[in-house]
């Protein structure tokens, strides 16, 4: 895998909302919600524990988890 250059600015509430709306239509996250603070919440499951995330790297961060996650999980992707 090809590391990829740093980035220059940091992530956006406008991007981590792109992102979260993403995760969840796409049902790997149950519920994103930004709060009045910055801060997100988000939700795996609907029966499942709510956890705060401090802001847009944060959420991002997240996505870049499931991404790796969910890629690894496919036949063929190693």
């Amino acid at each position: 895998m090809i590391p990829r250059p740093p980035r220059s600015s940091e992530p956006t509430t406008a991007e981590a909302g792109a992102w979260a709306d993403v995760l969840v239509r796409q049902r790997l996250l149950h519920a994103a919600v930004l709060t009045p603070t910055g801060q997100w919440l988000v939700q795996d499951h609907p029966a499942g524990p709510v956890r705060v995330l401090l802001g847009p790297a944060d959420v991002l961060a997240l996505a870049a988890t499931i991404q790796h996650h969910t890629r690894s999980m496919r036949p063929g992707s190693r």
